[in-house]
């Protein structure tokens, strides 16, 4: 996508890298590429006026990682583009599909990582993941999608064993 001429941005066709995994990381990507989309702008303002005064703008490394998944610099790009590109940034953002994870404890960086590559390598590449903590789930997860919930806790297991745990332990008293 790395093109000095107009370039039709579609949010359906970006990927996602594992560090823009929530909203809020998703709506401190927009912010950023607006931001600096201003200050690309107001460089050029400038410069027209005479005020050659160039400052290179800072990319976060989640933004980097986005520009490198998705072959774009924004740099090159025409304030067109970069509006356009702003704009479907934005419909990913409402778009995306969100996954509510909800565990017993909380989950290290690492691991989530790992689950939100395999989640959108499985389920869906744009997907956001929402997580949470419940201590009630013992161990294990909860999982709600738009239209789906699966409850892969312990409590859930144990749940539906309730009787047979009940007799075991009596069995075992003698």
């Amino acid at each position: 996508m790395t093109k000095t001429a107009s370039v039709a941005y579609q949010y359906s066709d970006f990927k996602l890298p594992p560090s823009t995994a929530s909203k809020i990381e998703m709506a401190r990507l927009v912010h950023e590429v607006e931001w600096i989309d201003h200050e690309l702008t107001t460089t050029s303002v400038r410069s027209k006026a005479g005020i050659h005064k160039h400052v290179e703008p800072v990319f976060s490394e989640q933004l980097r990682d986005f520009l490198d998944e998705n072959k774009v610099s924004l740099i090159e790009l025409s304030g067109r583009d970069r509006d356009q590109l702003i704009k479907q940034l934005r419909l990913l953002k409402e778009k995306a599909p969100v996954i509510h994870m909800t565990f017993a404890t909380t989950a290290d960086s690492e691991s989530l990582q790992q689950l939100i590559a395999w989640v959108r390598e499985s389920i869906h590449p744009q997907a956001i993941v929402a997580v949470g903590m419940q201590p009630a789930l013992v161990a294990g997860v909860y999982i709600r999608t738009p239209n789906r919930v699966h409850d892969l806790s312990l409590r859930s297991q144990l749940e539906g064993s309730h009787d047979v745990l009940v007799k075991s332990l009596e069995a075992l008293r003698g």
